[in-house]
């Protein structure tokens, strides 16, 4: 508001200023001589005044005039002027306009529109490092592969682009599924971007596929530096690279660093089952039984798992089954109320024919947690305690429809593996020890289960037609259903143990097994 006022008194005042010097110079008496040669001019000061303002608007004229034919000239040889500056602003704003409505031609998916309007930016801007892309995804777009990556390879020969082209050419590669030359676009790629999110994935990726282990060590450690991946999953990563580099040693026969690999991957992890038993089965190896011991007591206090169990049985592969079940006692006291410590006990006292024990331990698991393992341990129990076959029959036919229990399945795709591996279909260390609905598996159960029901059918059917005798039955009941209950179901329904019947005692006469 005040600067406002300010301006009109200063209006004002300059007119008042004008006013008052041509009134003053309209007042002024005398004339003005103007002598040229022979000719002379007499003129009143106003007068004199006004031709003074013609002859200054006379000159300005003339010199805008030299200048624009000195414009023109330099136009015409090809010098950059005023009016080639603004020719090319508009040019540049065409050339600009066609760019923004190609990149969304191309959000909206309208691939024809996008190349169509990349190829007007391209001549009206003649800066092809900043349409090549555009065109290069537009025909992406189209399914025209060969067209992007022709676009592609040309942004490689310019050090703005060059990322940008390797960048898109990888990424046609992997789609492609040519893992060799994705891999080397992949390197070339983080040698010129090391922090690129996108980079360190693709090819930690490619890596762990090859198995470049120690390759993928290395991504690992510079995607963690780039904080693309918090340290403790990269911890854990870094621990399955050792387990697989580990494993791959003793399938070359070197033993030296598959020792490195495994102590290393169970230090940073100890709750990684694989590193645990790897760990172990080196401390064995060494005769450091002791060792081996803390190694798969601390494993089991994080995650019980009867591969754990089948390594702890190994480290005295002849003791009786009373000694291993003493043994044992320092293992299932780190996690008592798990269904795997429960089912272990429960497995244990099986091998010693302790049946009441074994009932003991079992306790109310095939009520809270019914699985395969668990109905066949109480089959073997039922049968061990000389329960009839009907009753045997019974928790057997429960155990073809019930759950296997837990299993390596894939977090990606829900798809169960056998045993654990780092890689799968769905992608690196995606596999987790986690039960499944029974109905995923019932087919795999029942196919396991059905030869030992129907054989109890089987036998309970000529029992009581006549058509074999009570001893002769009784012994082929002995031999076949007794032994399948506590040793050919268990042993379909949990993973063995690396020595066979882990939990068999010294003399070879107890089936049951220890490692489930």
């Amino acid at each position: 508001m005040l600067w406002s006022l300010l301006k009109v008194v200063i209006f004002f005042a300059l007119a008042g200023l004008l006013a008052y010097v041509g009134l003053f110079v309209l007042e002024t008496p005398g004339e003005v001589r103007i002598a040229f040669g022979n000719r002379e001019w007499q003129v009143t000061p106003f007068q004199a005044v006004v031709a003074l303002l013609v002859f200054a608007l006379l000159v300005w004229a003339l010199l805008l005039l030299a200048g624009l034919l000195v414009a023109v000239g330099r136009y015409l040889t090809g010098d950059e002027t005023a009016l080639t500056r603004y020719l090319d602003r508009g040019r540049q704003r065409r050339g600009f306009e066609a760019l923004t409505r190609g990149f969304m031609a191309l959000a909206t998916g309208d691939a024809p529109e996008a190349e169509k309007m990349a190829s007007k930016a391209e001549r009206l801007l003649g800066e092809p490092n900043l349409t090549r892309l555009i065109n290069a995804q537009a025909a992406e777009m189209a399914g025209r592969t060969d067209r992007a990556e022709t676009y592609y390879k040309r942004m490689l020969g310019d050090d703005a682009t060059r990322f940008v082209g390797v960048h898109g050419l990888l990424r046609q590669r992997l789609a492609d599924g040519d893992s060799n030359t994705a891999l080397k676009l992949a390197e070339k790629a983080f040698a010129l971007r090391p922090r690129h999110k996108g980079v360190l994935s693709a090819l930690f990726g490619l890596q762990s596929e090859t198995g470049d282990w120690t390759g993928a060590r290395k991504t690992l450690k510079a995607t963690v530096r780039a904080q693309a991946l918090t340290r403790d999953v990269g911890t854990r990563r870094d621990a399955v690279l050792l387990v697989a580099e580990a494993q791959e040693a003793e399938e070359a026969g070197e033993p030296a660093r598959a020792r490195t690999a495994a102590l290393e991957a169970n230090r940073l992890a100890p709750g990684l089952v694989p590193a645990a038993v790897l760990a172990a089965r080196h401390y064995v190896a060494e005769g450091q039984a002791r060792r081996a011991s803390q190694v798969l007591r601390k494993a089991w206090e994080l995650d019980p798992h009867p591969d754990i169990a089948a390594a702890f049985a190994k480290i005295a592969p002849e003791e009786s089954a009373e000694a291993r079940l003493r043994r044992f006692q320092t293992l299932m006291r780190t996690n008592p109320t798990h269904a795997e410590t429960i089912m272990l006990h429960a497995e244990l006292e099986l091998a010693a024919e302790n049946f009441p024990a074994a009932r003991k331990a079992l306790g109310d698991l095939v009520e809270r947690e019914p699985s395969t393992r668990a109905l066949a341990i109480m089959a073997a129990i039922e049968r061990g305690e000389g329960a009839e076959d009907r009753v045997v029959q019974a928790w057997l036919a429960k155990a073809v429809t019930a759950s296997r229990g837990p299993q390596w399945i894939c977090d990606v795709d829900g798809k169960a593996y056998p045993e654990w591996r780092p890689v799968t279909d769905g992608g690196f260390d995606t596999l987790s020890w986690k039960a499944v609905p029974g109905s995923e598996d019932l087919s795999g159960s029942a196919a396991a289960m059905l030869p030992i029901v129907t054989g109890l059918a089987r036998a309970e059917s000529a029992a009581a037609n006549g058509s074999v005798p009570d001893a002769e039955m009784s012994e082929s009941d002995e031999a076949g259903t007794g032994e399948a209950a506590t040793d050919g179901a268990d042993a379909e329904t949990s993973p063995p143990a690396p020595d066979g019947d882990a939990a068999k005692s010294g003399d070879g006469e107890q089936p049951a097994r220890a490692a489930g």
